[in-house]
């Protein structure tokens, strides 16, 4: 941290509070020489933030892997976008506190971040936006707050990072539903928890170091990807993204998991829906 950047003081609880709990995940992994992802904003952020990070989520390489190989996904489907639509627009519901956009920008592109009034507020305090990123304090799931603000001239791509389990399985259909038939084109990258695990933080029974995950109301087995398909008919495909590049025991872990069924199935998911063209 520089002189020219003070410590900021940051409390956060619920929901908002796991913009922290991935930010310092990013951030641990980032710090080894054999990083899976290399994300030094992420870094920067711990390093500024004034919060009790190891004792309040501990420490896990492990666990810090696995949320980096998570982010990993995305940041492929969006670079892959980018590559197709220099131009496009990328709009990202829930971003508290990601660092993507440092990561994977083109130099081109539009982002539109929607976040809620709380976690708006702190990020335009930490990553204050640049001349193509805009921030809108608002409820993502609410189309008609921010769906008239993207550019869909060249491409939009919407990412729901670490957002949907967070919802109501019905805010989650529509909110599916809203943006395939607002974005015809597009595609909408999202990760899911699995059934199991949902329901172990509905009984508070989630808990890593003292750490409490909040209920997550929708989950969906990755091998149920497809029913994503029925919340409209202006979804037309659906494709399953996999973690690639693992380091040590989980590069050879991973990759058995996932072709293991019915484990397999079981696991958390990076998936992709494909939006019908008008």
């Amino acid at each position: 941290m520089t002189s020219d950047e003070p410590s900021v003081s940051v409390e956060l609880d619920a929901v908002p509070e796991t913009a922290l709990w991935t930010l310092y995940q990013r951030a641990a992994e980032a710090r080894r020489p054999d990083a899976v992802l290399h994300d030094p904003k992420a870094v920067e952020l711990v390093d500024r933030i004034d919060y009790p990070f190891a004792e309040r989520f501990g420490t896990s390489a492990g666990q810090a892997q696995l949320q980096a190989l998570r982010v990993g996904c995305f940041d492929r489907e969006v670079a892959d976008f980018l590559a197709r639509e220099p131009r496009g627009t990328v709009v990202c519901l829930g971003e508290g506190l990601e660092t993507q956009y440092w990561r994977v920008d083109n130099g081109r592109a539009q982002w539109l971040t929607v976040d809620l009034p709380e976690s708006v507020g702190l990020r335009e305090r930490l990553l204050p936006p640049g001349p193509r990123q805009r921030y809108l304090a608002a409820d993502a799931t609410d189309l008609a707050s921010w769906a008239d603000l993207v550019d869909r001239e060249h491409g939009v791509l919407i990412t729901c990072q670490g957002l949907l389990m967070y919802l109501q399985p019905a805010r989650v259909r529509a909110l599916l539903a809203g943006c395939a038939e607002h974005f015809p084109g597009g595609s909408l990258v999202l990760d899911a928890v699995p059934h199991w695990f949902g329901r172990l933080t509905r009984k508070g029974k989630a808990v890593s170091h003292g750490y409490h995950a909040p209920p997550m109301p929708w989950a969906m087995d990755a091998g149920d990807r497809e029913l994503l398909r029925s919340a409209s008919p202006a979804i037309v495909g659906v494709r399953e993204v996999r973690p690639t590049g693992a380091r040590g025991p989980l590069a050879g872990l991973v990759p058995l998991a996932l072709n293991l069924s019915p484990l397999a199935a079981r696991l958390p998911s990076v998936a992709v829906l494909d939006f019908a063209e008008r």
